[in-house]
């Protein structure tokens, strides 16, 4: 956990710099996007922490992070004119919020109170495991981690879009490969999380009813359908959906490298500590996690893995 604390905060030196001495310099459109979006994201990143000091729920950042990054990407999209290429990447992006956000609700993550809903019970436990002797340590890290670290990562996933401005040929049969790869993952998310939960909701009916797990859910975690092929099938799609992303800036400026790689590269290594930290504290809670680790992949379908 130390390790990818220290990971994430060194990329915050590391990634500017990369930013400033190996990317060309932002066109007038790029950068009246950047400057709008950066605007949008200090308010939502203010927001988000003041909300969570004052009621104690740390899970303000997880209520947007399916929404802002459709704001980002229709207000990109404005500035480059509404083009086609510009509103198919917002429509796809759009996509991905709505399906989100409606898994999100089903959890209880929203309430009428909009400040309000279920915590993440995993910042409670991280809060102990940190074990912060002051109140204002862990207020430090709502702000710079919680707040502006998870607010501008989801930012930045949604810039592959600057390098597409000006691109005014026609959508590419390459495009739209991409636009169909991209919506292939956001289907299996939707599919993996389907399946995770039905298998709590049988699980928690069938414990009601009998006061046993029984033999489907004696292990107590889920190792149905796609998470018999990999421990988190809904983070490899959604790491998947935001590398395909990506493609779309390397179709549009013929080359594999611009400094927009920041967001998904970013989004990997956050991905890679949350599931550390969840599945340490799978492996405390259920007994058999441990074999599960060590027949089943990561992320990756392994099908042979079985």
């Amino acid at each position: 956990m130390k390790n990818t604390a220290a990971a994430l905060l060194s990329s915050i030196l590391i990634i500017p710099a990369f930013a400033i001495y190996m990317a060309d310099p932002l066109t007038t459109l790029q950068l009246e996007a950047v400057e709008s979006t950066v605007k949008i994201f200090l308010g939502v990143s203010l927001a988000c922490f003041v909300l969570g000091e004052l009621t104690k729920n740390y899970s303000q950042v997880d209520k947007i992070w399916s929404i802002v990054p459709a704001v980002y990407a229709w207000r990109m999209a404005a500035i480059d004119g509404f083009s086609d290429r510009s509103l198919l990447l917002a429509s796809l992006v759009s996509i991905w919020g709505l399906r989100l956000t409606l898994n999100f609700a089903r959890k209880g993550g929203y309430s009428w109170k909009f400040w309000q809903g279920e915590e993440d019970y995993r910042w409670a436990i991280l809060r102990k495991k940190l074990n912060f002797k002051h109140n204002w340590m862990w207020s430090l890290f709502n702000l710079f981690f919680i707040s502006l670290y998870q607010n501008g990562l989801i930012m930045l996933i949604t810039y592959p879009m600057l390098f597409t401005f000006g691109d005014e040929s026609p959508i590419g049969v390459g495009e739209i490969l991409v636009g169909v790869l991209m919506i292939g993952f956001i289907l299996y998310e939707m599919v993996a999380d389907n399946q995770q939960w039905n298998f709590h909701i049988e699980k928690h009916e069938f414990v009601a009813k009998t006061g046993k797990h029984g033999s489907a859910f004696e292990n107590g975690f889920n190792q149905r359908g796609l998470w018999a092929l990999s421990r988190h099938p809904n983070y490899f799609a959604e790491q998947g959906i935001w590398v395909t992303f990506y493609l779309f800036s390397v179709i549009s400026t013929g080359s594999w490298l611009n400094w927009s790689v920041i967001g998904p590269v970013l989004l990997i290594m956050l991905f890679r500590g949350s599931s550390d930290f969840s599945e340490e504290i799978s492996a405390k809670k259920y007994p058999a996690y441990a074999e599960y680790q060590k027949r089943v992949s990561r992320f990756i379908p392994l099908p042979w893995r079985r």
